[in-house]
C-alpha cells in the first residue's frame, strides 16, 4: 500500500519504506554520503565521495575495463580480446558515453549507436514457457533477443536500425500547443534472413549509470512496501515488482535494473551488457550470442572460455556500483520549492518515490545506511498504449515499465549534449516526457496539462534541480 503523506513528500524528513527514522538534513545529497558536487562534463564518472583512497584503485581498474575498447580474437591483448563476433559497441562507454544517457539514431547514416533494439517472439509452446522462466523472453530465431548492427572484420552485421517519427499534436488546458514524436522502428539490410513474422521490437536507449549500487542496496521490503498490484487503496496506481531469474543463485527474485526491471543485480546487468552489446562471454553468460543460423558467427575465434574473467567482471561491477550520484541543485530556490509542491500534488511522487535509506550491502561499506533520493519505486507500472512496446519481459507486460530514477537528470545535457528522455529517447525534453505518461499516470498527466505557464515553469525548475 502507498501511504505517503504530503508532509513526508515535502520534507523528506522521515525514511520512507525503511526501518529507520534517520533524517535527511541536506536535500542536496541525492546519494547520501556518496554524492558528488562536480558540475563538469565528468559528473557521472566519479567514485562515491565517501570512498577511501585505498579502494579507489579498485574503482579505476574497473573504469579502465569499462571505458577502453575490446578487440577481436586472437590478439596479443589477451585481457581484452574476444570482441563480437556481432556487437553494438566495442566498449561499455561506447553506449554509456561518459557513464551517461544514450539517444536514438539521429539519421540513417548514424553508425554510432547508443541505443539498441530488443527482439523476441510471443511464446507458443511449452518449451517457450521454460525459456521465459530464465530469459524473460523468447528470442527471435535468427537474430536472438537483440539486434547487433556491427560486427568484427570478415562478418556481416545483423542489420541496420531505422527510426522514423510520427508527429502528435495537443495542447495544455490554457491553449498552449505542444508536439510529441512517436517513433516507428524497423530494420533494414538484414543479413541473416527474414525476421519471424510475429517479431516484437523495442527501441531502448542506454540509461545513466549513477547510483546503481545504492538501488541494489535498498532493502527488498522497502520496495515491496509500495507495491499495490490490485490497487486496494483506489488511487489508480498499482505498481508491482517484476520477478526475474538470478543466474548466480538459480532462483527467481526481484528485478531492479533495466527499463522493465528485468535484471536483479548490477553484476548480472553488467555481464548481460558485455554479452549482448559487446559479444563478451562470462561465467554468467558462457555462450556466444550467435543464433544457430549464424554459422560464420559460431565459427569465429573466441577470446577464451569465458572471455572476461570473474575477477575483471567483479572489477567492472564494483565500478558500476560505486559511481557517485550528482548533488541536487538550487534546493532552497522558491521556484524549485514551488515546483516540488506541484510535483507532489500532481501525484508524480506516488511512483517517483523521493526517499529511501539503504540497508546492508556486503563488500560495499560506502553504500550502506545511506539516506538517498532516487525518485523511483523500482516497480512496474502500466503506462498506457502510447508508451507500450507490446513486448513482455518476465512478468512485465507490453505496456509496463519500471519507474525511471530521476536523480542526475539535470546533468544529462551537460554530460551528453542532449535532452532525450524515456526508454526510447522519443521525448526531446522533460515536459515531453511528462506528456507521454498515460495508464496509471494519466491522472498525473492531466494535472500537468491543467497547469498555467508559471506552474509549468516551476515544475520544470524542480525537475532540473534533481
Amino acid at each position: 500500500m502507498r501511504t505517503l503523506s504530503l508532509l513526508v513528500l515535502l520534507s523528506f524528513s522521515s525514511s520512507i519504506g525503511a526501518n529507520t527514522t534517520e533524517k535527511t538534513t541536506d536535500l542536496r545529497l541525492s546519494g547520501g554520503a556518496t554524492t558528488t558536487f562536480d558540475k563538469s562534463i565528468n559528473a557521472f564518472s566519479l567514485p562515491a565521495n565517501n570512498m577511501s583512497i585505498s579502494r579507489r584503485d579498485q574503482f579505476f581498474i574497473g573504469n579502465a575495463f569499462f571505458t577502453q575498447p575490446w578487440v577481436s580474437a586472437p590478439s596479443s591483448t589477451t585481457a581484452r580480446d574476444g570482441l563480437g563476433p556481432l556487437l553494438n559497441s566495442n566498449s561499455c562507454q561506447g553506449c554509456h558515453t561518459k557513464d551517461g544517457r544514450g539517444q536514438p539514431p539521429q539519421s540513417l547514416e548514424d553508425t554510432h549507436f547508443t541505443s539498441l533494439i530488443r527482439l523476441s517472439i510471443p511464446p507458443t509452446t511449452a518449451d517457450h514457457q521454460l525459456v521465459i522462466k530464465t530469459m524473460g523472453v523468447v528470442p527471435e530465431p535468427s537474430y536472438g533477443d537483440q539486434l547487433q548492427p556491427l560486427s568484427i572484420q570478415g562478418l556481416k552485421p545483423e542489420g541496420k536500425p531505422v527510426v522514423n517519427y510520427e508527429t502528435i499534436t495537443g495542447q495544455f488546458k490554457d491553449g498552449t500547443p505542444y508536439e510529441l514524436l512517436k517513433p516507428k522502428i524497423s530494420i533494414s539490410q538484414l543479413n541473416y534472413g527474414a525476421l519471424h513474422p510475429n517479431t516484437l521490437m523495442s527501441l531502448r536507449v542506454a540509461p545513466v549509470m549513477v547510483g546503481m549500487g545504492l538501488l541494489e542496496a535498498i532493502p527488498e521490503s522497502a520496495i515491496l512496501a509500495f507495491a499495490d498490484p490490485e490497487d486496494k487503496n483506489g488511487d489508480g496506481i498499482s505498481g508491482r515488482p517484476n520477478r526475474v531469474w538470478d543466474i548466480q543463485t538459480q532462483q527467481t527474485t526481484l528485478g531492479r535494473f533495466g527499463w522493465k526491471a528485468n535484471q536483479p543485480t548490477v553484476k548480472q546487468q553488467s555481464a548481460g551488457a558485455f554479452h549482448g552489446d559487446i559479444g563478451i562471454t562470462s561465467s554468467l553468460f558462457p555462450e556466444q550470442s550467435c543464433s544457430t543460423q549464424q554459422t560464420d558467427c559460431l565459427a569465429a575465434p573466441d577470446g577464451g572460455k569465458p572471455e572476461i574473467s570473474d575477477e575483471i567482471l567483479n572489477q567492472v561491477t564494483f565500478y558500476a556500483s560505486t559511481l557517485a550520484v550528482p548533488a541536487r541543485r538550487k534546493v532552497t530556490n522558491p521556484q524549485v520549492q514551488h515546483g516540488q509542491v506541484i510535483f507532489n500534488q500532481s501525484a508524480c511522487a506516488s511512483c517517483h518515490i523521493p526517499h529511501y535509506v539503504t540497508g546492508k550491502k556486503a563488500g560495499f561499506p560506502e553504500l550502506e545506511n545511506q539516506s538517498i533520493q532516487p525518485f523511483t519505486d523500482l516497480l512496474l507500472h502500466d503506462m498506457g498504449e502510447g508508451l507500450a512496446d507490446n513486448r513482455p519481459d518476465f512478468e512485465a507486460s507490453g505496456s509496463e515499465w519500471r519507474t525511471a530514477p530521476l536523480w542526475g537528470i539535470s546533468r544529462i545535457e551537460k554530460v551528453n549534449g542532449h535532452t532525450r528522455f524515456l526508454h526510447d529517447g522519443r521525448a526531446r525534453n522533460l515536459m515531453e516526457a511528462v506528456l507521454w505518461h498515460g495508464g496509471e499516470a494519466e491522472a498525473a498527466k492531466q494535472a500537468v496539462l491543467a497547469l498555467n505557464p508559471q506552474e509549468r515553469a516551476a515544475l520544470l525548475a524542480f525537475l532540473n534541480s534533481l
